[in-house]
C-alpha cells in the first residue's frame, strides 16, 4: 500500500488536488485522477495536479482531468507554485515550470494574499497547432454548427484549445445543451473547451465556462486568456481586462500583443493523505 499526500487548492472556484512527487519514477496519474476526481466517490475536483522534478526548471507540473486526459491548466499552474513555495521554502518568488505546453514563467506577487500570476506565452492561433480542422487564420467569428443553431465561434489555444463565443444574456438551457455538442464537434481533433463571453462593460468580460474532459467549472485561466484574447481580435482596442466567471474575477494583460500574463488569488483548503491499494 502506497501513502500520498495532498493538498485540496482552489483558484477563483477552479479547484484541485495537487501532490508533490519527488521520489522519481511514475504512477498513473491518469486513473488516479478519475478516481480521486469524482465528486462522490473520490475526494473530488476539477482536476488532478501532480508535482514533479525536472532537469530543465524548477519543477514540473502535470494536470489531469476527470476523465483521464492530461491537458494543460493555468489555474492549476498557479495553485501549484503556491504549494511547491510553501513545501520547498526557496529564497525566491520566481518560478520557471516545466509544462505539457513548454516552459512557463510564475512569481507570487503578494504573499499575504496569495496572488499568484503566470505567462501563458504566445496564444496559437495557426489551426493546425489549435488544433482545429479549419484552414485559415486566425478563425474569428466561424460559423460553427452544433446540431440545429450556428455560432460565430473564435478558436484558438492559450495551452489547451478554446472555443468563444460572445452571446448576451446566455440561457442555461443553450449553455446546457449545446456546450457539450460544441466540444465534440469532429472539427477539433482533440476536443475543445468552450468560454461563452456573457457581458463586456468597458476593461470587463463576464464569462461561462465549459472545460473539456470536466464540464461547466466555475473558473478557467486559460479560458479567461482566450476570451481576451478573442474580444482583441474581434474589435478590442485594449489588452488588459479583468474577467469574472461564477468563481470570482481573474485578471489578464495579453501584453503588447505577445504573451499573456493571468493573475489572481489562489488558495489551500484542506490537507489530507491517500491510501493506493
Amino acid at each position: 500500500m502506497q501513502r500520498l499526500q495532498f493538498t485540496k487548492m482552489q483558484a477563483v472556484g477552479n479547484d484541485f488536488i495537487v501532490i508533490e512527487y519527488f521520489k522519481g519514477g511514475e504512477l498513473d496519474w491518469s486513473t488516479l485522477s478519475k478516481r480521486l476526481c469524482d465528486r462522490h466517490f473520490g475526494v473530488g475536483s476539477d482536476g488532478l495536479i501532480v508535482i514533479l522534478p525536472s532537469e530543465i526548471a524548477d519543477y514540473r507540473m502535470r494536470m489531469f482531468n476527470p476523465d483521464g486526459t492530461e491537458d494543460m491548466c493555468g489555474n492549476g499552474l498557479r495553485c501549484s507554485i503556491k504549494l511547491f513555495y510553501e513545501s520547498q521554502k526557496p529564497d525566491k518568488t520566481y518560478f520557471r515550470i516545466e509544462t505539457i505546453s513548454g516552459i512557463r514563467d510564475g512569481e507570487i506577487t503578494d504573499t499575504d494574499e496569495w496572488i499568484v500570476r503566470v505567462n501563458l506565452g504566445k496564444p496559437i492561433l495557426s489551426p493546425e497547432d489549435i488544433p482545429v480542422l479549419l484552414d485559415f487564420s486566425p478563425v474569428i467569428d466561424f460559423p460553427l454548427v452544433a446540431g440545429d443553431r450556428t455560432f460565430n465561434a473564435t478558436i484558438l489555444s492559450t495551452g489547451t484549445t478554446h472555443t468563444v463565443i460572445f452571446f448576451k444574456d446566455l440561457p442555461d438551457e443553450i449553455f446546457l445543451e449545446y456546450s457539450p455538442r460544441i466540444e465534440n464537434n469532429p472539427i477539433f481533433p482533440e476536443r475543445t473547451s468552450v468560454i461563452w463571453v456573457t457581458e463586456e462593460d468597458g476593461d470587463e468580460l463576464k464569462v461561462r465556462v465549459w472545460e473539456r474532459g470536466v464540464g461547466e467549472t466555475l473558473s478557467c485561466g486559460t479560458g479567461a486568456c482566450a476570451a481576451v484574447v478573442a474580444k482583441v481580435l474581434k474589435n478590442g482596442n485594449r489588452t488588459n481586462y479583468r474577467v469574472t466567471s461564477k468563481g470570482g474575477t481573474l485578471e489578464v494583460n495579453w501584453r503588447d500583443k505577445k504573451d499573456i500574463l493571468l493573475s489572481g488569488k489562489v488558495e489551500s483548503v484542506f490537507r489530507g493523505k491517500l491510501e493506493l491499494r
